[in-house]
């Protein structure tokens, strides 16, 4: 009796030079970052070590603090001795991460790898045996970006990595067991299952299996904002497999589905830095080589939009204006960013305009010198009412009454464009006298002459003004995407051909008429 407590006297006194020491330890090894050890407690008859309200922050930004773990217990991995390994058992009990904007910005500057920037060392230096079992119990990770009242939360989060000490073995060869289970976004569902490698150079590899389940997106839109997005509501769920590592990345999604999403692309001027002439010379460089194929293998075999709403924003304009489609349903299947023997397909439909139909269908295909695609659209029947603020954004007018439809077809082969846009305007009133009250007599003389330049252009038999806009051209541009182009193509030939066009028919009529 007197032996024990003279032990657990012992261990007592033992305490604070051990709480001294862990930290400096752990401050000595991390880069811009300082932590706070506030309480540690040796035990000596579990071999164990707590440390109690641990806080780690980042020198540049101390507030909030990065992380902080009420309680952290490092100890030996009893079972692992019937093995003769002497290894550690790290359990972190509700740990709480948290990242906003000014410190992630810090973060990305640093040209330090992540594997030399001490994480490792550091939480090594709690304890001297090496992790073998890692769990996390009850753990909240959360990102604030622009706006403090839209966090981005992952809570309860629980994680479990065994095996870490593994030998170093081959290639994509993962031998420890990796499972995780969260909440994501106050309402959505995470799993994670695989394995793992934690002794791969330089940094760690993981093959897991994934599913995220009814994930709400409104939470995103500061994020996506930074990419001339704007989103309201909507729910995702996707499951599918990814394996990173030092020698592949790839992301497979069997499925990917997002529901009732409203999502608008913004357009506010060129926002692409100034080229140098170096910058020149590079692409033009990449432009010679031609395209390569991408370093993370991207495979989606099932997309779908279900209910969406989806609009182009103009703010260049004045008025600024807004072409959407409502009620979208979008299925894209078979799209890869590697070269395949099949082609992926897409296909739409909605309302234009939030009235007239909008079908549209299209192949993708990864071609020897980059994305080739063929694009046909179909509008019918929407409203001229309905896109007025286009029509006073590029030709100073607007209408009283119409009906708008265009057909299109667009193809990229080997970077050569061809294909068409022919819009088509029937029963089309530009002036009338109850819409025009308010405005100078100037605009509306020239609403009269756009009026009766549509009535000279109208086919008598099916009343309607049309012209044809052809395309043709190539695409030499290596920075430019898929997506880049194709809605670059759209915007030229629909927005800007159809009064431009307009006007040459005018023009040719006018002159008939005049001999």
């Amino acid at each position: 009796m007197a032996l024990i407590v003279a032990i657990i006297a012992v261990s007592f006194f033992v305490d604070e030079p051990l709480r001294r020491n862990i930290e400096a330890k752990m401050n000595r090894h991390l880069a811009g970052y300082s932590v706070r050890v506030p309480a540690a407690r040796f035990q000596l008859f579990g071999f164990a070590v707590t440390l109690r309200d641990l806080e780690i922050r980042q020198k540049s930004n101390p507030e909030p603090a990065v992380l902080r773990v009420p309680r952290l217990r490092a100890s030996v991995q009893w079972k692992e001795l019937i093995f003769f390994r002497l290894v550690a058992d790290f359990v972190f009990e509700k740990p709480n991460v948290y990242m906003n904007l000014p410190q992630l910005r810090v973060e990305m500057r640093k040209t330090v790898p992540l594997k030399q920037r001490g994480w490792q060392q550091a939480f090594q230096a709690i304890y001297p045996l090496k992790i073998n079992l890692l769990r996390i119990d009850d753990g909240t990770l959360t990102y604030v970006d622009e706006d403090p009242r839209r966090p981005l939360r992952l809570a309860r989060v629980n994680l479990k990595a065994s095996n870490i000490r593994n030998i170093h073995s081959r290639k994509r060869v993962y031998p420890s067991t990796l499972h995780a289970e969260a909440v994501a976004f106050d309402s959505g569902r995470a799993v994670l299952d695989g394995h793992a490698d934690f002794l791969a150079e330089p940094y760690p590899g993981i093959q897991v299996n994934f599913q995220l389940t009814d994930i709400p997106l409104d939470d995103v839109r500061p994020v996506a904002a930074r990419s001339s997005l704007i989103v309201r509501g909507g729910r995702l769920s996707t499951s599918g497999e990814t394996e990173y590592a030092p020698s592949v990345q790839r992301v497979h999604l069997t499925d990917l589905s997002i529901r009732g999403i409203h999502i608008d692309y913004v357009q506010t001027g060129s926002t692409a830095p100034a080229q140098g002439e170096g910058g020149k010379q590079a692409v033009a460089e990449a432009a010679k080589a031609g395209p390569t194929a991408p370093r993370t293998e991207l495979r989606l075999d099932r997309f779908r939009l279900v209910d969406g709403n989806v609009g182009l924003v103009n703010r260049k304009r004045t008025p600024e204006y807004r072409v959407f489609v409502s009620g979208t349903d979008l299925e894209l299947t078979g799209w890869s960013n590697q070269s395949a023997d099949n082609p992926a397909r897409a296909t739409v439909r909605g309302k234009f305009m939030g009235s007239g139909s909008a079908e549209a269908s299209a192949t993708f295909h990864s071609g020897p010198k980059g994305q080739d695609f063929d694009v046909k659209v179909a509008i019918q029947d929407t409203p001229l009412t309905t896109m007025n603020d286009l029509f006073r954004a590029y030709g100073k007018f607007d209408v009283a009454a119409g009906v708008f439809s265009m057909f299109s077809e667009v193809k990229v082969k080997d970077q050569a464009v061809s294909g068409y846009v022919k819009p088509l305007f029937r029963d089309v009133k530009v002036y009338d006298s109850g819409q025009e009250a308010g405005k100078n007599v100037i605009q509306k003389l020239y609403e009269r002459v756009v009026n009766v330049v549509a009535k000279l252009l109208e086919n008598r038999q099916r009343k309607e003004v049309g012209t044809v806009v052809e395309l043709q051209g190539r695409i030499d541009d290596p920075r430019s995407s898929t997506w880049q182009i194709l809605g670059g193509l759209l915007e030229n030939a629909f927005f800007k051909a159809i009064l431009p066009g307009f006007e040459r028919q005018a023009v040719r009529r006018t002159a008939r008429a005049a001999k």
